[in-house]
């Protein structure tokens, strides 16, 4: 008997949107115009480094133009191919779609270990890449717009920035090319924090969901929920830290690339971070239990799977050992499109990760805004509100003693009421906005129409129809 074939990153996407467009009527020519990836440039370059010339090879691929700038990550990798790359760039069209982000879908990515490079030696690889990018418009504030991604960070983001400047000297919104900048290089309050905070946010509007939480054979509150969480990087650490610290959940297993650990008590996510960060990985970690083999752990019980590192660690020979009754991808194609099939049939519910990692280019979009309107928000109207919410209390305190009742305020009401909204709170209410407004379209795709089973399946839907309503705008 044939073994199924696993199918790869590039082929699972493919297989998605061929399952979402059979249940829509598109014309064939425009399906195909939608499915397709747009141009994918091969830049291969050579920086001199201890003595010698290194050849790079890295990429940018455009999915879609159906709106610009296009927008999509750039990953540091030896994984990156073109295939990954074109097909993160297609996830990036439909994510950006879902979560209304007025961006088409872009990726990139340069085959190389950082962690083979000292600071200085990075810099020049990562400027020398960004020079043959910029020099292409591959990266241009109207035009194509990165962020960070696996093995990239505010730091690279701050050096692609700087080349971006020094080689268009008159561009007055040089800082909008890339997003993801540190804050003093034209970054926004919240942006690395922004693709874990949006998982959380994208946990609970799921938890709000009644229907969703009886397929899911869920019930309660995210409040003692057992969850494992699969790589503790800047996507997975955030994720866990805030629905362990603020809602309440019990991290019980975390998967790192030297193993996992596992405690039914609950993890302290901040310590396994510090000590991931001081050891290179968990192992020896004085609490919890080791699992030297960590891709098991992906199969403990717990009630919510969040798998945050690389695509396919969840596949056709891991599926039916799954016992996570929910699953949110916050990485990227972390469930093979095989592996889907399977989850599906046993009743596991996937919140996709089109809409689960959506944060980070939701609060990039934010980025953008502001380096575009060269003002940070909140800075006009935050006094402003305080002085409109001081006169509301001025009155609440006279009419209270006016009328002899002698009522007081509660306990820091007043300081609570009277602070006007920063930066991060009108970044985080935007997050939380833009989230609850995207789930909720998936759910009445998904809830209503009898031959959609599955979220992923209602995402695909809601995001391939506003590229289609795009296209056809433009005339197509």
């Amino acid at each position: 008997m044939s073994i199924p074939q696993e199918p790869s990153f590039r082929e699972s996407v493919d297989m998605m949107f061929n399952r979402a467009v059979a249940l829509m009527d598109l014309p064939p020519g425009l399906e195909e115009k939608i499915r397709v990836c747009n141009a994918t440039y091969t830049v291969r370059f050579g920086v001199r480094l201890r003595g010698q010339i290194q050849t790079f090879t890295g990429y940018r691929s455009v999915h879609s133009e159906h709106m610009e700038p296009v927008k999509g990550g750039i990953r540091f990798s030896l994984g990156v191919n073109q295939d990954e790359v074109e097909a993160l760039a297609a996830l990036m069209t439909y994510k950006c779609a879902l979560v209304e982000a007025p961006f088409g879908g872009s990726k990139g990515g340069l085959c190389i270990d950082p962690r083979q490079y000292d600071e200085h030696e990075l810099e020049q690889i990562t400027r020398r890449f960004a020079y043959e990018l910029i020099k292409r418009d591959l990266i241009n504030p109207s035009q194509n717009v990165p962020a960070p991604d696996m093995g990239t960070g505010e730091r690279e983001m701050a050096w692609i920035v700087d080349q971006y400047a020094r080689m268009n000297t008159t561009d007055i919104n040089a800082k909008a090319c890339v997003t993801g900048k540190p804050l003093n290089a034209g970054g926004i309050a919240g942006r690395v924090e922004a693709t874990g905070r949006g998982v959380q946010y994208a946990l609970r509007e799921f938890f709000r969901d009644p229907e969703g939480m009886e397929k899911a054979a869920l019930t309660g509150t995210l409040d003692g929920k057992r969850v494992v969480v699969q790589g503790l990087g800047n996507v997975g650490y955030h994720a866990a830290k805030f629905l362990s610290e603020e809602d309440g959940c019990k991290i019980v297993g975390i998967i790192e690339r030297d193993g996992a650990l596992v405690d039914v008590k609950g993890l302290n996510v901040e310590a396994v971070r510090q000590w991931t960060i001081n050891h290179g990985g968990v192992a020896g970690y004085p609490d919890g239990t080791f699992v030297e083999n960590g891709a098991k752990v992906l199969e403990e019980d717990c009630d919510i799977l969040i798998p945050a590192a690389l695509e396919g660690v969840i596949n056709m020979g891991n599926a039916a050992n799954i016992k996570a009754p929910l699953i949110i991808e916050a990485a990227n194609g972390p469930v093979t499109a095989g592996a889907d099939t399977i989850l599906r049939e046993k009743g596991c519910v996937i919140i996709p990760d089109m809409y689960a990692n959506a944060g980070g280019v939701t609060v990039s979009y934010f980025e953008w805004v502001k380096n575009l309107s060269h003002i940070r928000f909140g800075r006009m109207q935050r006094r402003q509100e305080e002085s409109r919410h001081q006169l509301v209390v001025d009155e609440l305190e006279r009419l209270s003693g006016d009328s002899g009742i002698g009522w007081q305020l509660s306990p820091n009401f007043k300081d609570r009421y009277l602070r006007g909204a920063d930066e991060l709170e009108l970044v985080r209410s935007g997050l939380d906005d833009t989230m609850r407004i995207a789930y909720q379209s998936m759910r009445q795709v998904w809830h209503e129409r009898d031959d959609v089973e599955d979220l992923r399946t209602a995402a695909y839907l809601v995001s391939i129809d506003k590229v289609a309503s795009s296209y056809k705008a433009k005339g197509l």
